[in-house]
């Protein structure tokens, strides 16, 4: 194991500009532009990933990305935050909020210097450094160009690479297959009840398009006026608070948790939408059963943000601000999905508050209607997409359960204290 410099054994080490006319240039397709937003410790994210027209991209032609280059938030909150650059975003720009660092493969391999400076020491020297400013946290091209990281031979790299790799491949095929479960879910609840696509096909005299007739027979054959617009004939509609509870969180500090005693983490918004509780408060276990959150339980934040998780980040306690959202008369997903359902108009009322924090109250929830079906239909619903839930949760759940493994194996793998042969062990039932 050898410390080096990283301006010593990289190609590259730069970071972008904004095009000329700013966001007022971007457009829907073209040369990506790569920004903070996408660059996470967890991996690039597309969400927010802008586009520019060849003439921009021409101005920033210095700034290009190569598969496998590793890129690194250099401002602002964001700032340490690093990926690796995937292949789908080549000839991609970047903007001035993030670096380039390009290593010589000969000498440090571009997947093994990401995890080093994703581990726990390198974060923590990165914040340091950055937020040793007079202004905002920014890290400089001279910085980075200093950090000095331990590299065993690049055999060795490759090794350690592979290992982690291997836990983060499995995550990600995780993910996109919660994705497709989740795609699976949205699309069948939207066509049966909420445009009641094989209602409107049996008046038209169609059969609906992908059911069986055993299926179809349970649907009615016309929509008839209701006080919400047409449903379904024998269907009814309910506000949300009469298909599901929504069980308020407590103010968890009336629960302090002693040094050294059991406790749980509390969930706030924060860790709703974040997932990681390593760094929250902690609440002692005299908190009340219905308020202790497990994997597969859904939260709905009623201020702020107005998110809606499957929560999968194991025990914790519930705090204000959060429903816990149960039925025992539906399906969790069928309460679910009306949930999502409603949020832009959700958000749309917290948003015209006049206060910091929007949030909605229990009669918007007893205002937002959802169309319930006959016994039968959503029997024959549940049967197709409980499946595809519990895999979501268990995908979830085993997700977190990899993640803690490799951040477990990166620091003892990066400073020597374990053998690429035993680590290999570790994840051999993850391959």
């Amino acid at each position: 194991m050898s410390l080096i410099r990283l301006g010593d054994v990289c190609c590259k080490i730069g970071s972008g500009a904004t095009p000329r006319g700013g966001s007022d240039v971007y457009r829907d397709h073209g040369v990506a532009l790569i920004r903070s937003q996408n660059v996470h410790n967890g991996g690039f994210k597309e969400d927010g990933l802008a586009f520019i027209g060849p003439e921009h991209a021409r101005e920033l032609d210095g700034v290009t990305v190569q598969p496998g280059d590793v890129l690194l938030n250099i401002t602002g909150d964001s700032v340490a935050r690093v990926c690796e650059a995937p292949r789908f975003v080549h000839e991609a720009r970047v903007n001035q909020h993030v670096a380039i660092i390009r290593p010589d493969p000969n000498r440090v391999d571009a997947r093994f210097l990401r995890y080093v400076l994703v581990s726990p020491r390198m974060q923590a020297h990165m914040l340091a450094l950055a937020s040793a400013g007079a202004t905002r946290n920014a890290l400089t091209k001279g910085m980075i160009e200093d950090f000095r990281v331990d590299a065993p031979p690049i055999a060795e790299q490759l090794a350690i690479a592979s290992i982690l790799g291997a836990l983060d491949d499995k995550i990600e095929l995780n993910r996109r297959m919660n994705e497709t479960l989740e795609g699976i879910t949205r699309a069948l609840f939207k066509s049966w009840f909420v445009d009641f696509d094989p209602v409107r096909a049996k008046a038209a005299g169609r059969q609906p398009v992908g059911m069986d007739a055993e299926t179809a027979r349970l649907f009615p054959e016309r929509v008839v006026e209701s006080e919400i617009g047409e449903v379904p004939f024998g269907w009814t509609s309910c506000g949300l608070d009469e298909i599901a509870t929504f069980l308020n969180g407590l103010a968890l500090q009336k629960f302090p948790a002693s040094a050294g005693e059991l406790s749980l983490p509390v969930i706030k918004i924060a860790e709703l939408r974040s997932g990681v509780t390593s760094k929250t408060d902690r609440a002692n276990t005299a908190v009340p059963d219905q308020f202790v959150v497990q994997d597969g339980d859904v939260l709905f934040s009623w201020s702020g943000s107005l998110e809606i998780v499957i929560w999968s980040n194991g025990r914790g306690a519930l705090n204000q601000h959060l429903f816990k959202v149960t039925s025992a008369t539906h399906p969790i997903w069928f309460v679910h999905s009306w949930i999502e359902h409603h949020l832009p108009e959700f958000r749309a009322i917290a948003a015209d508050k006049a206060t910091t924090m929007g949030h909605i109250q229990r009669r918007h929830l007893t205002k937002a209607q959802a169309v319930v079906p006959s016994k039968e239909v959503l029997k024959r619903a549940d049967a197709i997409i409980q499946p595809h839930w519990r895999r979501r949760v268990l995908n979830s759940v085993q997700m977190r359960t990899l993640a803690s493994l490799r951040d477990a194996l990166l620091p003892k793998l990066l400073s020597g204290e374990l053998r690429v042969r035993d680590a290999e062990r570790a994840v051999e039932g993850v391959r």
